[in-house]
């Protein structure tokens, strides 16, 4: 029967009018490629497939006759109804929320009224995965994120975290085709660095000094130092040895006598060697001067885990003119916000030969074609969140594809937020000139005063980094952020400080040292050019698009102060 069902798949594959696709690489019938057809699958009916996947819910009926079950794959968020009569299996097995199974079947169309388009007639059972329900965390009703965050592992079944996936990985494909279709190059920047890129110090450090020191603290317990008796031992049997050496020669003994007396001279002396540098290990991390004594570290000095890819990736911007860099970076920041993680991903391109402006056209160009791809490509999953998360979703994501962003400097920000003040409008956060602008001020720019996606450019230098390019009036950088309605800042990018002597002193007013910096300064010693970029932070993107207030649930395994499950 199994042949002679997998024969006729093959066949119903070929059937170029309403094939059923097959995974390349599984042996099994997607669901997405069943019901999401335009006619919901009706045009299949009559076909056999073989389907795998999860239970999400089940029940018996006519007496426990058969079972219907909704099941699930994660190729979409919606569900296959599958039909089983209790002769095929043990239908208390195959109800339980969680199992997972692969059935052979044929497609049928429901009776009429029914939602779903077209069902799965059960002729085998193929596999079972069991569940025991007293254990299974993940009942069929609707859980709490936060709840989920204790089952990271598990929580990718739920309908929102695996829709969160799908969107996730679609706005990923779609960074990586805008930038290559623009003429980008992708480099694979370093997650561990000597360089601050943010200047700010919150960054994890990467050291092996602890392990070492563990170590030969649990090793001196057990093999104690050697005592200056012992050395004192050891360097009587070298004069021994030396002794015996002199002894042959004069005797005149064979090379080969002598040979190994030489030998046995040698290994005392290695001997003491030895006993001489363990006499000199102290528990503990190395010291010089009173520091922690770097040089003895895994990497010869101190070491991070990066905070953004941004000052590696300018040194390929200034050979390929325009790179990107999209990867894992990390903040050692002691934060609990909704906003906030430990790790998280960055999305940073570099454009040489490039000024502001070219930056804020590149940004918004790159923003309006990721929601633009999520409307094009992910509409199920988009449809899911307007539904069950937020109902302004999709509005939202057309809005800002297809609307002019409103372009301010820092300081007519600045104005336009003292005004409201001055009209009634009360914010937590003091306003003027010179402050960072808070999440309050950004969304009352977005959300309140304009209505839509804002750059804000020309921010106070006190305020932004290092490597940002110093304007002529001296107070302001070539900054720029990117504002969103809901989500505030999405983008943050700058001009690049090109000019050798400027971003020297940059560096030396924010009291950072020169040294780890050198290879960057090499940038503008040797022939520099004008060039710019951003960063947009992936979780916040991946927010923005879903609604999802937290960030912790938009990033498959979230770190943050406390934890870093798996």
């Amino acid at each position: 029967m199994a042949d002679d069902l997998t024969a006729q798949l093959a066949t119903a594959t070929l059937d170029s009018n309403a094939s059923v696709q097959r995974a390349q690489f599984s042996d099994r019938v997607p669901i997405k490629s069943i019901i999401l057809r335009p006619d919901g699958g009706s045009g299949l009916a009559g076909k056999l497939a073989r389907v795998g996947g999860w239970v999400k819910t089940g029940r018996k009926a006519d007496k426990d006759a058969f079972a219907f079950l909704e099941l699930n794959d994660g190729s979409c968020s919606g569900n296959l109804q599958v039909i089983v009569e209790a002769d095929k299996a043990d239908l208390g097995q195959l109800v339980l929320t969680g199992t997972s199974l692969v059935v052979d079947g044929v497609l049928k169309l429901p009776p009429d009224g029914k939602k779903q388009k077209v069902e799965l007639r059960v002729e085998k059972v193929i596999h079972v995965g069991l569940v025991d329900p007293s254990k299974y965390p993940l009942p069929k009703t609707r859980l709490p994120l936060e709840f989920l965050r204790d089952y990271v592992h598990l929580r990718p079944r739920t309908n929102t975290i695996s829709a969160v996936l799908r969107i996730r990985d679609a706005l990923a494909y779609a960074t990586h085709t805008f930038f290559h279709d623009h003429g980008f190059r992708y480099v694979q920047t370093p997650i561990i660095t000597t360089s601050d890129c943010e200047g700010a110090g919150e960054m994890f450090q990467v050291t092996t000094l602890i392990n070492e020191a563990e170590k030969l603290e649990k090793d001196l317990i057990e093999n104690p130092s050697p005592s200056e008796a012992d050395i004192e031992a050891a360097n009587l049997i070298v004069k021994e040895r030396g002794s015996d050496v002199a002894q042959l020669k004069s005797a005149k003994a064979s090379k080969q006598e002598i040979g190994a007396a030489v030998v046995e001279l040698q290994k005392a002396k290695d001997n003491v060697v030895k006993l001489d540098e363990r006499s000199k290990l102290q528990p503990g991390i190395p010291r010089k001067d009173g520091k922690i004594d770097y040089t003895k570290d895994s990497f010869g000095r101190q070491a991070f885990l990066t905070v953004s890819g941004q000052l590696q990736v300018e040194s390929y911007a200034c050979s390929l003119s325009t790179v990107y860099t999209f990867g894992p970076t990390f903040r050692a920041e002691n934060s609990h916000t909704s906003r906030h993680l430990a790790e998280f991903w960055m999305v940073e391109p570099e454009i040489a030969f490039a000024e502001l402006e070219d930056d804020m056209n590149c940004a918004e160009a790159y923003v309006k074609y990721l929601c633009q791809s999520l409307l094009d490509n992910c509409s199920e999953d988009m449809e899911f969140m307007a539904d069950k998360i937020d109902k302004s979703c999709i509005d939202r994501l057309t809005m800002v594809a297809k609307t002019p962003f409103v372009r301010i400097t820092y300081t007519e920000a600045v104005e336009l937020l003292t005004e409201a003040v001055k009209n009634g409008k009360k914010f937590e956060n003091h306003v003027e000139w010179g402050i960072d602008l808070a999440s309050e001020h950004e969304r009352y720019l977005t959300e309140v005063r304009f209505q839509k996606p804002v750059i804000v450019y020309n921010y106070p230098k006190g305020i932004k980094a290092f490597y940002m390019r110093l304007n002529d009036d001296s107070k302001t950088v070539a900054a720029m952020d990117v504002l969103v309605p809901k989500g505030g800042e999405l983008i943050g990018g700058s001009q690049r400080e090109e000019r050798y002597d400027v971003i020297v002193s940059r560096i030396k007013e924010m009291g950072l040292p020169l040294e780890p910096y050198e290879w960057y300064l090499d940038l503008r010693r040797y022939g520099t050019v004008k060039h710019c970029g951003f960063g947009l932070g992936f979780e916040r993107m991946v927010l923005f698009a879903t609604g999802i207030d937290n960030i912790r649930d938009v990033i498959p395994f979230p770190r943050y102060p406390g934890r870093a499950d798996l």
